[in-house]
């Protein structure tokens, strides 16, 4: 296992440690600045092109909300513990579906067990390289909705086994809220059209292949440098698939203690003392995605 301590002076990391509250704020801030902007834009000029583009930015953003849940998951998004998990939760976890506090304890043993038989997101990568046929069919679940209803279902049958609204008060309550806002304005139709629609589509597409890049056919599961995946993203990739820094997928694993925003600062320290040529990394989401359909048929 690598030891940050045996990388890093105690200053670079300190300094790689620092938490920023205004930062974590001014990324909830951004997130939903671009939602309501891309909601915003449709409304003014409503047609097919600007419906779907729409679509593909705010589920950029959903993605951007899951992420910086993924953050707050390991107590970085605010330097109170208490903030941390309550603005997370009401303002990143909840309006996508998802629950903070069950992520955190699910998300933890991945890292205890990374690419390991015990790694509860082992089932996520192992499949891969695949068929561009079968990945295909994986897609066109994602695009239809069926890979959202299949996860919806397996939510409702838990929470019947340990009380529906103790499980599911929080999604319901966020996203009552979003629709009672929206309707507020007069708007009350952008809640299904441009939050459920991108929620239930194009978001699980995101999410499968962030999860595909991040550990999918990664060269050696017992090495903290190649057993995840960096993958360089342009300008586009981070706008949908790569935002707020999730692609320096490498760099959290071997520092999970590093806030989002100082993870290319993490990732230049590395370069700077030789670690370049050991980080498993890709030059593109293309790439990765090369990488995982190139199972014959």
């Amino acid at each position: 296992m690598v030891r940050a301590s045996d990388i890093f002076e105690p200053g670079e990391l300190a300094a790689l440690k620092r938490k920023s509250d205004w930062r974590g704020a001014w990324l909830i801030v951004h997130a939903w600045a671009v939602i309501f902007g891309a909601m915003a834009c449709f409304v003014w000029w409503p047609n097919p092109v600007s419906f779907i583009l729409a679509v593909l930015v705010i589920a950029g953003r959903q993605l951007g909300l899951a992420i910086l849940m993924h953050d707050a998951a390991h107590k970085l998004l605010f330097a109170n513990a208490q903030a941390n998990d309550r603005i997370a939760a009401w303002f990143c976890a909840y309006p996508v579906i998802a629950d903070l506090a069950r992520y955190r304890p699910y998300h933890l043993s991945h890292h205890r067990h990374v690419q390991s038989a015990e790694d509860p997101d082992l089932v996520l990568s192992a499949p891969f390289p695949t068929t561009a046929a079968s990945f295909r069919r994986k897609v066109l679940r994602d695009l239809t909705g069926q890979t959202a209803l299949k996860q919806r279902g397996d939510q409702l049958r838990a929470a019947r086994r340990a009380g529906f609204w103790r499980v599911l008060y929080g999604p319901i309550l966020a996203n009552a809220a979003l629709f009672l806002l929206l309707a507020d304005f007069g708007h009350w139709w952008l809640y299904p059209a441009l939050w459920l629609v991108p929620l239930f589509t194009v978001y699980q597409l995101l999410t499968r292949i962030r999860n595909i890049a991040e550990h999918a056919m990664v060269p050696d599961n017992a090495d903290d440098f190649r057993n995840a995946r960096t993958t360089l993203a342009g300008r586009l990739e981070r706008v949908l698939v790569a935002p707020y820094w999730v692609n320096y997928h490498v760099e959290h694993h071997v520092l999970m203690f590093v806030p989002c925003y100082r993870l290319p600062q993490a990732r230049a320290l590395l370069l700077a003392k030789g670690y370049g040529a050991r980080i498993e990394t890709q030059p593109g989401y293309a790439t990765v995605l090369r990488m995982a359909t190139s199972k014959a048929a």
